[in-house]
């Protein structure tokens, strides 16, 4: 019996690494605790606000220090490649388009989170990690940032059958420990949250959501 599996429903991830970072991401980490201040604060969070995680205001990519625009690029121009190649548009199709962001950065101490979210006024979105933060033995999924499965009640009943699917067939969110001058961009739509971050120093991210018209 010739039987043919298809890859129905999938969910696209794009995954970029920015080469020789450290410089960028130092001038990065430091102008972002310059100013982790009030004056930059999210005025209007989605979410009850932690003490241990700092969220800017949505303009980052608006700051015209170099450091900040050269990551523009970078997250930006990840952003368009992988609208190219997952779907039918062209690189010429791209340029034609109204490209629209709203990006910040998050700086998160002893056990910062984010709670459970997804983007539902953007069609792509992106991470970007500045600082890791150092890993906790005890602790290792400190710092974890878990994209949740977009599969409502697949996993309602587990058994052997189902219980061993291979990716990306499996029944279990998808967890990724952020290297610096790591981006992943992903469909907005999905659900992602941070698990809670117990490193001694501080964890800190750069995130941006995109749509075109």
């Amino acid at each position: 019996m010739d039987l043919n599996i298809n890859t129905l429903f999938a969910v696209p991830f794009g995954e970029a690494r920015l080469a020789g970072s450290e410089r960028l991401n130092r001038e990065l980490e430091e102008l972002f605790l310059a100013r982790e201040n009030e004056e930059n604060r999210n005025p209007t969070p989605s979410h009850i606000p932690q003490s241990e995680t700092f969220e800017s205001r949505f303009n980052l990519f608006r700051w015209p220090d170099a450091c900040v625009q050269e990551l523009r690029r970078f997250v930006l121009d990840a952003v368009a490649r992988t609208v190219v190649a997952t779907t039918t548009l062209k690189p010429h199709d791209i340029t034609g388009l109204k490209f629209h962001n709203h990006t910040w950065f998050h700086v998160t101490r002893y056990a910062g989170s984010f709670v459970a979210h997804n983007h539902p006024l953007a069609s792509w979105s992106a991470v970007y990690c500045v600082r890791a933060g150092e890993p906790v033995a005890a602790h290792p999924g400190s710092g974890i940032l878990r994209f949740l499965d977009t599969r409502q009640g697949a996993a309602s009943y587990v058994d052997p059958a189902n219980r061993t699917l291979r990716p990306p067939f499996a029944l279990k969110p998808l967890e990724l420990r952020l290297d610096e001058g790591q981006v992943v961009v992903f469909p907005s739509y999905v659900f992602h949250e941070v698990a809670p971050f117990y490193g001694p120093d501080r964890r800190i991210t750069v995130a941006s959501n995109c749509w075109f018209e």
